[in-house]
């Protein structure tokens, strides 16, 4: 008994994979050019070769079918090469693979015609290696039209009910009027004339619910011997028809791609030029390869639908791309994995925090998917309660680390669903202060910042790591660096410097050139520069350190630090005598004076006055007075307590207790942070 010998060839003819029979038929193995099916090959790349901007698009030839021959070899029978899309949508450098069914030299006498049992099982394994591959339903369709034209039929589409294509699942129906289909694919032969047919991408008019097409909504084929039947059941206007009938066609069939009880779409196809019409055993054998199809289509919607949720998800969690604070222009950029994986918990924050400064966060969960998205939605959330707290980064990550081993404790006890994917994750917290021009920063096993100073080189902090969230026990030092104005500072995730099988400080290298070429004042690009726009330096960074076929997701963040000048801050510092706080008063009016902010002296001088009284009446001295001037009118007192204040109401008979709920009142917003010497209490109001 003869058998078909199969190969998978890439785009050079070099052999990805094949059979047995393959192999003792053409001598090849894999890695090596498969001399006997270049030319095939050459053939069939120059087929699926997009069509001329010019006229209506045609949809390219499926496969061909030729014994050729190059360089004096010669493939040994016939040849059906079909092209293959086993890469999932969005991939980086996915190139084309080829399938070839190769039947026996002993077999090409056999009749060649559409009908013969030999093509039908040909046809039969081309869709069981090629159909299912793709993750992306319409380069599924597109695969599915390829294999049936031109050996089974002339033409053929394939259109899908339209929640389909978004990754939802269709409703149930009752009549193919209630469906809603648009068209995801079509193949023609080269010689057919279907100009008028609805291309791709368009929605279907109604179909009408007729005796004829009923079968459809019962998972049944639909064959139709003659064209001029179908015409009369239909009952449409000439125009609606010619969307639906190629003009020429003598037969056709139509098959549901039926699952689960649902319709997804349907495949249907149309002979002119083979002369024999379509058959029961036709019939029969579209439906089987249909029915691959349908599975295939439901799995890859269901994928679509947790991709674009768990896309949705992170981008939602996500602060906006470009942000503008006081402290630094920011601008990050995330980006899912190619190659299948998609989504993972990569994750950037920006988090303003009190007298003007911000918070750099970036942070990477274990795995992918909705889970990992969840875990890195958990992960932020806790970050951001942190910093509310005004922590120093590595009381920060200790705190976290300690709500992470929570976490664990309560999935390995059952009393909770909590994910098992922040065990392992990584965090970075950095705190930039743009009056005193110093950044703080921490790292729970995370890659260190890049930082870029105007005019130099890049080059990555050296900073203390320590472990990744959930170990436990362990301290996280703190680094402290000064940051010069105008500095560009790169907060990354592993996924954008790390290649499979290869060295992450050369990834870290190509980084750091990469954004020495892209914003550095001597770049290596005419549009480089200290003022290119932020986000189109992390583009180009993406572009230019981004491995071709990326597996892990990433998330970059970049940020252009300002620092306010000396007229922006006035300080004072005042010894703990009572008598000095109407001294206090005359310094904040006369600097707001300067400052043209007299409609602020009200508020301000009375608000200094309560937090300077308590300060010295019950945390001694020096205290210190400071007013800063930007977006914000920012007043602080810090003393040395570390008693942190509390806000009460005070009862009619009490004496005192009125000052905080007072400085509460007036101030746009108010708090307090610990610091090295003690705490501060600030206070903002608008300016304007």
């Amino acid at each position: 008994m003869n058998e078909t010998a199969a190969v998978v060839l890439d785009d050079a003819g070099v052999v990805v994979a094949l059979s047995e029979r393959a192999a003792t038929l053409l001598e090849c193995s894999p890695g090596q050019i498969c001399a006997p099916l270049l030319a095939p090959l050459a053939r069939a790349r120059t087929a699926a070769a997009p069509a001329a901007p010019a006229g209506p698009p045609v949809p390219p030839p499926g496969g061909t079918h030729a014994g050729g021959t190059h360089a004096g070899h010669e493939a040994p029978g016939v040849c059906t090469v079909v092209p293959l899309a086993a890469r999932t949508p969005g991939a980086r450098g996915a190139g084309a693979l080829w399938l070839v069914l190769l039947a026996p030299a002993d077999t090409a006498g056999e009749p060649a015609g559409p009908d013969s049992e030999r093509r039908r099982r040909g046809l039969a394994h081309a869709a069981a290696a090629s159909i299912g591959v793709s993750l992306d339903v319409t380069d599924m369709a597109q695969v599915l039209v390829n294999l049936l034209v031109p050996d089974f039929a002339d033409l053929a589409t394939v259109d899908l009910a339209e929640p389909v294509l978004v990754g939802d699942e269709p409703p149930r129906l009752a009549a193919t009027d209630e469906v809603r289909l648009r068209r995801a694919a079509s193949a023609q032969s080269p010689g057919i004339s279907a100009e008028d047919l609805l291309p791709a991408g368009e929605a279907l008019p109604p179909v009408p619910d007729t005796e004829l097409m009923r079968p459809l909504m019962e998972g049944r084929p639909v064959l139709v011997s003659d064209v001029g039947v179908l015409r009369g059941a239909l009952g449409m206007d000439p125009e609606t028809l010619r969307l639906f009938v190629p003009s020429g066609a003598h037969s056709s069939v139509a098959v549901p791609l039926y699952a689960r009880g649902l319709i997804l779409g349907c495949v249907t196809v149309w002979r002119s030029q083979l002369p024999r019409p379509f058959d029961e055993a036709d019939a029969a054998l579209l439906q089987d390869i249909a029915s691959r199809a349908a599975l295939g289509v439901d799995n890859a919607r269901r994928y679509t639908k947790e991709h674009r949720s768990a896309l949705a998800l992170q981008r939602s969690l996500l602060p906006h791309s470009v942000l503008n604070t006081a402290a630094a222009d920011t601008a990050g950029v995330y980006q899912p994995a190619g190659g299948g994986v998609g989504v993972g918990g990569d994750w950037f924050d920006v988090i303003p925090l009190p007298s003007l400064r911000v918070a750099f966060v970036v942070g990477d969960v274990v795995g992918h998917g909705l889970e990992a998205t969840a875990a890195m939605a958990r992960l932020r959330t806790a970050v951001q309660t942190l910093a509310d707290l005004d922590l120093d980064p590595g009381e920060l990550l200790t705190h976290l680390d300690d709500l992470v081993l929570g976490f664990s404790s309560e999935h390995m006890a059952g009393d909770s669903r909590a994910e098992p994917a922040v065990l392992g994750a990584t965090c970075l917290y950095a705190v930039y202060d743009p009056v005193t021009g110093r950044c703080a920063a921490a790292t729970a096993g995370h890659p260190p910042p890049a930082l870029l100073p105007p005019g130099e080189e890049a080059s990555f902090l050296g900073m203390v790591p320590g472990p990744p969230l959930g170990v436990g026990g362990m301290p996280f030092e703190v680094t402290d660096f000064g940051v010069r104005p105008g500095s560009t500072l790169a907060f990354f995730t592993d996924g954008l410097v790390e290649r499979r099988g290869g060295d992450i400080e050369q990834g870290m290298e190509r980084l750091r050139r990469s954004l020495s070429g892209a914003a550095g004042s001597t770049g290596s690009t005419g549009d480089a520069g200290p003022d290119r726009p932020l986000g189109e330096i992390s583009q180009t960074l993406c572009d230019e350190v981004l491995p071709h076929e990326a597996t892990d997701d990433i998330a970059l963040l970049l940020a252009r630090t300002r620092a306010l000048t000396s007229d922006q801050v006035a300080e004072w510092e005042l010894e703990p005598d009572l008598s000095l706080v109407a001294h206090a008063r005359e310094l904040v009016v006369g600097r707001l004076s300067d400052w043209q902010l007299e409609d602020l002296s009200f508020v301000t001088e009375l608000v200094a006055s309560e937090l300077v009284t308590n300060a010295i009446r019950y945390a001694g001295g020096p205290v210190g007075l400071r007013l800063i001037r930007d977006r914000l009118l920012v007043c602080e007192v810090s003393d040395p307590s570390s008693t942190q204040p509390r806000l009460r109401r005070a009862r009619d008979t009490d004496e005192g207790g009125r000052g905080l709920f007072l400085v509460a009142q007036l101030a746009d917003r108010w708090g307090s942070r610990f610091t090295s010497t003690g705490k501060t209490i600030w206070t903002e109001q608008a300016i304007g």
